[in-house]
């Protein structure tokens, strides 16, 4: 997933990850050096969708402009990780 508008310092990462768990989703999310955040997910189609969803809107203080959703194979990841 590429997230793109004011998602950097807005606790987007953090609320990310929160989600996530939440939803039994493992992965990563990270800020880019161009603004974007970056995420992977993995998880049932139905987890992964619904953080997919989710991501539009983001934080309480994050303002969404556009979400790519980019599908692959899982990797099999474990858990759900901020990297930085």
């Amino acid at each position: 997933m590429y997230v793109t508008g004011r998602v950097q310092g807005v606790f987007y990462r953090a609320t990310t990850r929160d989600e996530a768990r939440e939803r039994g989703v493992d992965g990563w999310v990270q800020n880019l050096e161009d603004g974007r955040v970056e995420a992977v997910f993995e998880g049932s189609e139905e987890a992964v969708e619904a953080m997919v969803e989710w991501c539009h809107e983001g934080s309480d203080r994050a303002h969404v402009e556009d979400v790519e959703a980019v599908y692959g194979e899982p990797g099999g990841l474990d858990g759900f990780e901020i990297r930085r």
